[in-house]
């Protein structure tokens, strides 16, 4: 856990930011507002620039994990002063202008999810992980449901376990998904996304499969969500926001990469199933692929493909 809090220091300030008590926020926001004066100042400039006490910066840095101001200071000092990490954060924070050329928003883009995907990297607990892997390879059913975008990684999730043979469904409506929930059993695996932790559809589902006896795993953001309280595993990911891509539009990355983790792990613990999985299903779809020709030949397959398609009409009702 402690390389899970000093990597993602700066990331985790700005997830938690909007649930802290007031005066944690102010805390956080000198910090963000300028990390590396935070690493230089003593606790009492920081809590005077704060507005508050030595004892409320204390127990900020305990909310975040560490003993105390001290461990906290290395951990934002080592972060800010990555030089990679500095460029990253100029450009994350600055606005997207409506007449900005698109190299401009392409950085400032890549710069947002390549971050989310280091914060997230860092933030997730591998233990948990193999936890749930452990529980999927070996589940009679595994049961998906998130809404939204992050209804789009559970879909993505589901697509690969039905890969290699994992009795696995993604639901899409609440109802469906709390009904199927309701049969599920110990042995059998639920997964719930939400970047906030707070829709109210997931947590249901999630209670419903808890009660049923399931495990039960959250991929949310904020690990002290109603969701996350709800679980059994919480796998925390992390966002940046950037103009137009509010928080939940820019949770999918950091989700994708909790999720191909699982994946992966997954099909690690069950190598000689996905092997042969991946043979056979590799043969059912060889023929729709089209074979490396020249671009001619391309042109003329495709031509030909679109006239198969195209229904037959008797010359004299085309008339």
């Amino acid at each position: 856990m402690k390389g899970i809090v000093v990597q993602g220091v700066i990331g985790r300030m700005r997830m938690e930011l909007p649930n802290l008590p007031d005066a944690l926020q102010r805390v956080a926001e000198q910090i963000l507002e300028d990390p590396v004066l935070a690493a230089q100042a003593s606790i009492v400039d920081l809590a005077e620039r704060a507005g508050t006490s030595t004892a409320t910066v204390t127990r900020f840095c305990r909310v975040l994990g560490f003993k105390g101001y001290a461990a906290l200071r290395v951990a934002i000092a080592t972060e800010s002063g990555r030089e990679a990490q500095a460029r990253w954060e100029t450009d994350i924070d600055r606005e997207i202008e409506p007449g900005d050329p698109m190299d401009r928003v392409l950085g400032v883009i890549a710069s947002a999810d390549a971050r989310a995907i280091q914060e997230t990297a860092a933030r997730l607990d591998l233990a948990q992980v193999a936890r749930v892997a452990d529980a999927i390879a070996g589940a009679n059913r595994v049961e998906l449901f998130g809404i939204g975008s992050s209804g789009t990684a559970a879909r993505e999730l589901a697509f690969r376990l039905e890969r290699i043979r994992v009795p696995c469904w993604h639901r899409e409506d609440a109802h469906k998904a709390l009904t199927n929930a309701a049969l599920l059993g110990p042995g059998d695996v639920a997964i719930g996304l939400s970047h906030s932790g707070r829709t109210r559809e997931v947590i249901e589902v999630l209670a419903e499969a808890a009660d049923a006896g399931a495990l039960t795993v959250a991929v949310t953001s904020f690990d002290k969500s109603p969701l996350a309280e709800a679980v059994d595993v919480v796998l925390t990911t992390a966002v940046h926001e950037t103009t137009f891509r509010l928080a939940a539009l820019s949770a999918l990355h950091g989700q994708l990469v909790a999720l191909d983790l699982i994946y992966v792990a997954v099909a690690q613990r069950t190598y000689a199933r996905t092997t042969e999985a991946f043979e056979v299903t590799a043969r059912a779809v060889q023929a729709h692929r089209l074979h490396d020709e020249p671009t001619s030949h391309r042109r003329r397959a495709a031509r030909e493909a679109v006239d198969l398609s195209r229904p037959v009409v008797p010359r004299a009702a085309a008339d």
